[in-house]
């Protein structure tokens, strides 16, 4: 893939209070891993970090990219999804909910290719009308998707044959993935359909019928994309297409 024909990625990022040398201060950053496993793929990476929005602004910025991840981080706010918070819920990012939420909507009015991940994938359900099982422990009885401490815990997916998401992974219906999450999909939004699941039912992976390019997972495959690429190129090689086209 020649330079002038690489797809520029939009990743969204962190707005936290963060160190840098004698700084201590509010900062949008993103971990390496994210963006060096879209350039391994042959992408372009962009940050978009969380601002002011409105419908308007987020259509420049999609008009602007090839295609769009949104990746982990923070719970997104129940209030989003017409419930109160969980004593384990995070305190919420209301900035990086409503940026995400818009750039998401412009993104599929926009039929970009889009990739969620963890969070991601939370922020698409819940901004077509779906819920979130705000504490996976109440529910299935183990913390197997999210320990804490900053460790990440291997579990099982079973991929629909099918799908997107098992095309993407050269026709594989299972999968080991790297989790760190206490939440997950609850109500699915309309319009989405599952692709992967774990071995308690838990929704892994989701999946946007309707667009060219529009997949969500629970996991972390940016841990894995040094080893596995796949979902990494499968969204660089549609942004690629995407750009073709304009």
């Amino acid at each position: 893939m020649g330079t002038s024909s690489r797809p520029i990625i939009g990743l969204t990022s962190y707005l936290e209070q963060a160190q840098t040398g004698v700084w201590d201060l509010p900062a949008s950053f993103l971990p390496k891993i994210y963006f060096e496993a879209v350039t391994d793929a042959g992408g372009i990476a962009v940050l978009l970090p969380p601002q002011p929005v409105d419908a308007e602004i987020a259509s420049s910025l999609i008009r602007g990219l090839d295609g769009l991840i949104l990746t982990g981080g923070k719970d997104v706010d129940p209030a989003r999804y017409g419930q109160e918070a969980h004593p384990t819920t995070d305190v919420p990012r209301k900035d990086r909910d409503a940026f995400e939420d818009a750039l998401l909507r412009a993104a599929i009015d926009a039929n970009l290719p889009f990739l969620g991940i963890c969070r991601g994938a939370q922020v698409l359900n819940v901004a077509l009308g779906g819920t979130i099982i705000q504490h996976l422990p109440d529910v299935i009885g183990s913390t197997r998707y999210g320990a804490g401490g900053g460790t990440f815990l291997v579990n099982d997916v079973a991929v629909e044959p099918e799908s997107e998401l098992s095309s993407l992974l050269g026709g594989d219906t299972s999968l080991a993935v790297k989790s760190y999450h206490h939440q997950a999909i609850g109500e699915l939004a309309e319009g989405l359909v599952v692709s992967g699941r774990g071995d308690d039912g838990v929704i892994q992976a989701v999946e946007l019928p309707g667009v060219d390019f529009g997949v969500a997972v629970q996991w972390h495959p940016e841990e894995d994309a040094k080893e596995d690429a796949r979902l990494f190129r499968g969204v660089v090689e549609a942004a690629a297409r995407y750009r073709a086209k304009r």
